[in-house]
Parts: C-alpha cells; sequence; structure tokens
C-alpha cells in the first residue's frame, strides 16, 4: 500500500520551496512502521527525539497529578537541538 499519497504536504515548501524544519517526519514515521529504524533515523534525524517529546506532552495532559514541566522543556530543547542539526545537515552535506 503506498501510503505516500496520503501524506500532508509540506506548506513551506509548497508556497517557498524551502523545506521546513518537519520536512521528512512523516516519511520517517512510516519507515519506523514498517521496521526501518535507520532509514527513518536517516530520513528525519529527530524522528526519535521527537516522537520522546510527543510521548511527554501526552503524559502531562493525561496524568495531571505530576508535573512534566520540567521534562518537557528538556525534551523540546533536545528535539529542536535535533531538528536544526539534521536540517542543517541535510541541507549542507547531502
Amino acid at each position: 500500500m503506498n501510503l505516500e499519497k496520503y501524506m500532508l504536504p509540506c506548506l513551506s515548501k509548497t508556497l517557498f520551496g524551502i523545506e521546513c524544519l518537519g520536512c521528512g517526519f512523516q516519511r520517517a514515521l512510516f519507515l519506523l512502521f514498517q521496521g526501518e529504524f535507520l532509514a527513518a533515523f536517516k530520513m528525519y534525524p529527530a524522528i526519535y527525539t521527537t516522537l520522546l517529546f510527543l510521548f511527554f506532552v501526552a503524559l502531562h495532559f493525561l496524568d495531571r497529578s505530576k508535573n512534566y514541566n520540567k521534562i518537557l522543556w528538556i525534551s523540546a530543547i533536545i528535539n529542536v537541538v535535533f531538528m536544526i542539526a539534521g536540517y542543517y545537515y541535510k541541507h549542507f552535506y547531502i
């Protein structure tokens, strides 16, 4: 089944021709579901940090008994670093 035809287009790439920091996430997630862990990382280096961040966001909303603010900020900063590094690598080294 070809799921790429159902993926959302990048608004930044569509309007301006420039990829955003999130470009490649959907394809990487699809590769991850297929068990292609290294290929998913190569497609979008921040795939694992993004999923970890989203996990903590879900915990923050589902478990109100604990304060997840500190771990949310730490995981968000780590995720942004991976996103910027991956973006830089994709555009200047590949």
